[in-house]
């Protein structure tokens, strides 16, 4: 957490604030908890950023990346708690990095990087190690044609929800929504993805496609300790239709005859119903 929709959400929320600006200062703010990881140096980047034009804001898999005229790409990778904010941020305690650009009327004075536990990550790269970045990760879920989810998904022996998990075979997917997407494909989690039929993976896949998208039109998921907030600091509302994901002893809003069934899985927890998602 975030996941591919919430950080679709950051981008989208952000990106009509800071595209054609420039950035006239950044500014590490006054942090006294874990801190993050910067590359390169502080000065160093402070430095290279000073009066850079921002082209585009996109998303490249759970990371915000930021593309600078100067062939500079600013990528940031929000991990469990990171946020990008144009607005009044969750807490004063946690804000990380702000920076400032050329006023233009209506629109925000500056965006900032917030992150509560100091997981998150923002680096400054060019193109060569953006091309590096891209091919060590997986194709996008949203765009992967059906043949080659096929492809990806048997790459490997292990459970199918891991697999998922992967962002070598899959890029964007996390423990929330691999839960949910195999709830609505009515896939066991436990059975190897290399033995899945064509025919099932495509059923993985479209409804992958469905979900991602209804949690990017509800601006993502925001659990019970409210740490995901989108750009304007506001609470996303997909959790609302989570089917499985921490329902754990309920019963199942699908078949409603058996019990949401809670396991362990590569030390992350997964949500099914063994009545829909039979083996």
């Amino acid at each position: 957490m975030p996941e591919l929709p919430e950080v679709e959400t950051m981008v989208r929320g952000v990106r009509p604030q800071l595209v054609h600006r420039t950035i006239e200062q950044t500014q590490f703010c006054r942090c006294t908890r874990k801190p993050i990881v910067v590359e390169p140096s502080r000065p160093t980047f402070r430095r290279k950023l000073q009066g850079a034009e921002i082209l585009a804001v996109n998303r490249l898999a759970k990371r915000i990346m930021i593309t600078l005229a100067d062939d500079q790409y600013i990528v940031i990778e929000p991990r469990m708690t990171g946020l990008l904010l144009i607005n009044t941020p969750p807490t004063q305690a946690h804000r990380r990095i702000q920076w400032y650009l050329n006023p233009v009327d209506n629109l925000a004075p500056s965006f900032e990087f917030w992150d509560r536990r100091g997981l998150g990550t923002v680096r400054l790269l060019g193109r060569k190690s953006i091309q590096e970045l891209k091919n060590r990760l997986g194709p996008d879920p949203l765009t992967m044609p059906d043949t080659q989810w096929v492809t990806q998904l048997h790459l490997t022996h292990r459970p199918v929800k891991n697999a998922l998990l992967d962002q070598k075979i899959v890029v964007g997917i996390g423990n929330i929504y691999a839960s949910e997407i195999l709830h609505r494909a009515r896939v066991s989690p436990e059975v190897a993805a290399d033995s899945i039929s064509a025919r099932r993976v495509h059923r993985i896949a479209k409804n992958a496609r469905e979900i991602l998208h209804e949690a990017i039109r509800a601006e993502g998921s925001t659990l019970g300790d409210g740490t995901y907030r989108n750009a304007l600091n506001q609470d996303g509302s997909y959790q609302n239709k989570h089917r499985v994901y921490q329902k754990g002893g309920q019963i199942c809003s699908s078949c409603r005859r058996r019990q949401i069934k809670r396991i362990v899985q590569a030390q992350r927890s997964t949500f099914f119903c063994p009545q829909c998602q039979k083996r």
